[in-house]
């Protein structure tokens, strides 16, 4: 799972790396930070040291090292400025490409609408009915404009 604020463990980064797999070489962290978009010359930066994109992604990193089937995101760039959240965006369908499922929870419609390629709508705690869907998604974009 990743969560709306990055969750650095204190350590290194490879430490923070390490706690999914800690029987993994260099080699094996070096290829997951170069998927996030991470150089790997940050293994030994201090993780709370790292900018909030940075520490979102090695928490990122964390995750792709225990090969999940899925990955629940939980508003991932909420906090991240624009360069950020766009890295972010393509990682997600990059991994949805390669076959792991992505989860993403968000209020910010447009970023749904350019990454998803199924939405579910939420209404006071349930499924929207696919009408019920339309018509919000319809309101909120229009909102947008």
């Amino acid at each position: 799972m990743i969560f709306q604020r990055p969750i650095p463990f204190p350590g290194t980064v490879r430490s923070n790396l390490a706690v999914a797999d800690a029987s993994a070489p260099d080699s094996t962290f070096f290829d997951v930070l170069c998927r996030v978009g991470l150089d790997p010359s940050m293994l030994e930066r201090v993780a709370d040291d790292l900018s909030g994109g940075e520490a979102q992604r090695m928490c990122i990193a964390r995750t792709l090292l225990t090969e999940p089937e899925v990955i629940l995101m939980d508003e991932p760039t909420s906090s991240l400025d624009p360069e950020n959240r766009i890295g972010i965006e393509d990682l997600a369908r990059d991994l949805a490409q390669e076959g792991i499922g992505v989860v993403w929870v968000s209020h910010d419609l447009s970023q749904v609408q350019r990454i998803a390629d199924r939405i579910e709508v939420l209404v006071e705690g349930r499924n929207a009915t696919p009408t019920e869907s339309l018509t919000y998604l319809e309101q909120r974009t229009e909102g947008d404009r």
